[in-house]
């Protein structure tokens, strides 16, 4: 995943918390903002242990730059001209050598040469609004049938599991990601609990960790019900309720909001700098001030939304950007979210349940393996659910924002710009009729059979409309081995890959040659995606090497060249996780004629892909090319195979 979203008296309340320092809701943002998340205790020797970030060699980059751009090439004469600016670039005479030398010296003073720049750049510099744009969903499978079934009890078990889940992170008793090389950094889980996301009056966020605070003000959960925010203790003198304690404490709350409240949540899916302005206005207030102090410092947040979603697309919609309301041009879900929260629990009325996942800090692998273990524990009736206490618990307090003028307005404005943003968006779902077993008894890798059907797919549409293709396809790959690490991009398309997909089509090509291309092509995309997750790939470094340039230099031909422009112009964004539990997954596109391009291998039965993009974008008919590309794969292999009996 890629970066790239009535009136109402209140009695004021006595302020209830300690006093808040400005500067920590409104900045300026801290130099050191990252040094406030404390390390994981068994991770903390992660630190040492790990190797850093490599900075790839340059000639080698520029090598696998020239290999990306030539399938790319609109002419001979185009791919000849990029060649000749990537040859001065990388000469001794060039800019290229050095830019390297400068971005050696960067890393060699660093931790991490990358992590300052990736942060702002690809997020926290971002002022799009993060719905659609930069957030996530997945959504979960139903309520085990041994549990309680209503709403109450669905978020109940949702906020008892995941405290656990925090409870042993913290403890330093959930073990590092990995694979059978070694371990994962396993840096970023300390942003996922415990922390907000700040908009920054200055066009840049920063995130604030309260992790290292006092113990009485940590375990608390926010609860949000139309649009009312409410402060529950998941945690009690050192114990977390129980699911049953849990319920009636949630069960409180949805009978006691009987009616909407002003929709402050739907501030935080603005523009980042409009949202900043408001953010400010809310915070000179110190009441306001006092709620969103107990907002960030929250552990989690769950939504107990209105809705009652049935279908993929529709469950999907919610989760992503919330209820719509025609009628009124209104984004009424997002009224009832905070989506500066990276993690934030979705629960409809019908006890259907999701996240939503906030992305500058944390991508979205911690998550899935947060909410997969979560659910595990909740489908496995052995889970100690825990044990009520005889002792009274307090009641959920209600936070009540003074919404004066000024922020009435703000709320309206956000709501209709929330509501034009994701009424722009079109999504499509499609499940295969096979999956990962018949892959594999073909002896294909599953991640790169889902890639090859997408670029068929796609191959396809263009060809329908009689287009050229105008941009790459990102694939993320983890660098979390190196310290630190997030990702790298796998460039898919290949040489290999549209020979592949260019013989699908003609009749001259034997079924026998389609296969020797279509492996040719699986093997190039496994060698690119290698080395991307090993830190050799084109993006990354390129990047770092941009970056280094001094004021008053001029910016080297090649990052001007149309043809190194179009081949980062991620015209197809994809990624894939995997969960049991989650039959619903995706994001928004990164660029306006784009697609999102969410997917699934991890199943036995069926592949799952999810779709995205403008309304003004042919969704439905790429994913019908994707319906067809799975087919005609599986038919190829199938035939083949049938062949040789």
């Amino acid at each position: 995943m890629l970066a790239r979203l009535p009136p109402f008296k209140f009695r004021r309340r006595p302020l209830l918390f300690r006093k808040i320092h400005m500067p920590s809701l409104t900045g300026p943002r801290p130099v050191d903002w990252k040094a406030a998340a404390p390390p994981i205790p068994n991770f903390a020797a992660q630190h040492d242990s790990l190797p850093r970030l490599p900075v790839p060699n340059l000639t080698a980059t520029l090598e696998r730059l020239k290999t990306s751009l030539l399938p790319l090439a609109h002419s001979e004469a185009e791919f000849t001209d990029a060649v000749k600016k990537i040859d001065a670039f990388g000469s001794h005479a060039g800019s290229g050598s050095l830019l390297q030398s400068r971005l050696l010296q960067r890393a060699s003073e660093r931790e991490h040469w990358l992590e300052e720049w990736w942060d702002d750049l690809g997020y926290l510099g971002y002022r799009d609004s993060v719905v659609v744009n930069v957030s996530y969903y997945y959504g979960f499978d139903g309520q085990p049938a041994h549990l309680p079934q209503s709403p109450a009890a669905r978020a109940a078990g949702l906020a008892r599991g995941a405290l656990v889940f925090r409870q042993k992170l913290l403890s330093g008793q959930v073990s590092p990601d990995g694979t059978k090389e070694g371990q994962f950094c396993m840096d970023t889980y300390r942003w996922m609990f415990d922390c907000c996301r700040i908009p920054g009056l200055h066009g840049l966020d920063w995130s604030a960790s309260h992790a290292g605070s006092g113990v009485d003000e940590l375990g608390h959960i926010i609860i949000v019900r139309r649009n009312r925010f409410w402060k529950l203790k998941g945690i009690i003198n050192g114990r977390i309720l129980s699911m049953t304690e849990l319920e009636k404490q949630i069960q409180y709350i949805y009978d006691s909001t009987t009616e909407e409240y002003p929709g402050v949540g739907v501030l935080t899916a603005s523009n980042r700098d409009v949202w900043a302005k408001d953010h400010a206005h809310l915070a000179a207030d110190p009441h306001n001030a006092s709620i969103l102090h107990t907002i960030h410092t929250s552990a989690f947040l769950i939504s107990l939304d209105t809705d009652t979603p049935s279908s993929p697309i529709a469950n999907s919609r919610s989760l992503w950007h919330g209820s719509l309301s025609p009628s009124t041009l209104d984004a009424t879900g997002l009224k009832n979210r905070w989506v500066d929260k990276p993690v934030e629990f979705i629960v409809f009325d019908n006890a259907r349940a999701g996240i939503m996942g906030e992305h500058s800090v944390m991508d979205g692998t911690p998550t899935v393996r947060m909410c997969d273990e979560v659910l595990d524990w909740l489908a496995d009736p052995a889970f100690d659910l825990g044990a009520p206490s005889a002792i009274p618990l307090p009641k959920p307090e209600p936070l009540d924002f003074v919404v004066d003028d000024t922020t009435r307005t703000a709320i309206d404005k956000a709501s209709k710009a929330a509501y034009e943003l994701a009424d722009s968006q079109s999504m499509s779902y499609h499940l295969t009729s096979y999956g990962k077993a018949a892959i594999k008894a073909f002896r294909v890798s599953p991640d790169s059979w889902a890639q090859m059907i997408i670029q068929l797919a796609y191959a396809r549409l263009l060809r329908a409309r009689g287009l050229k293709r105008e941009g790459g396809t990102y694939e993320a790959a983890t660098t979390r081995r190196y310290w630190k690490g997030r990702t790298e991009t796998i460039r898919v398309v290949t040489s290999q890959s549209d020979a592949f997909v260019s013989a699908m089509d003609d009749p001259r090509v034997s079924y026998e040659d389609r296969k020797q291309l279509f492996n040719a092509a699986g093997k190039a995309h496994i060698a690119l995606a290698k080395a991307a997750g090993s830190g050799e790939g084109v993006d990354r470094h390129m990047l770092g090497m941009k970056m280094c340039l001094r004021e008053g230099e001029p910016v080297p031909e090649l990052y001007n060249d149309p043809l190194y422009k179009r081949s980062g112009n991620w015209v197809l964004s994809t990624s894939a996780v995997f969960s049991d539990h989650f039959p619903e997954y995706g994001w928004g596109e990164v660029v306006p004629e784009g697609f999102g391009v969410a997917y699934m291998t991890g199943y036995d039965d069926r592949l799952q892909f999810t779709v995205t993009s403008r309304k003004e974008m042919p969704n439905q008919e790429f994913m019908n090319e994707i319906a067809k590309a799975a087919v005609d794969l599986y038919d190829l292999h199938a035939g083949q195979r049938k062949s040789m009996l």
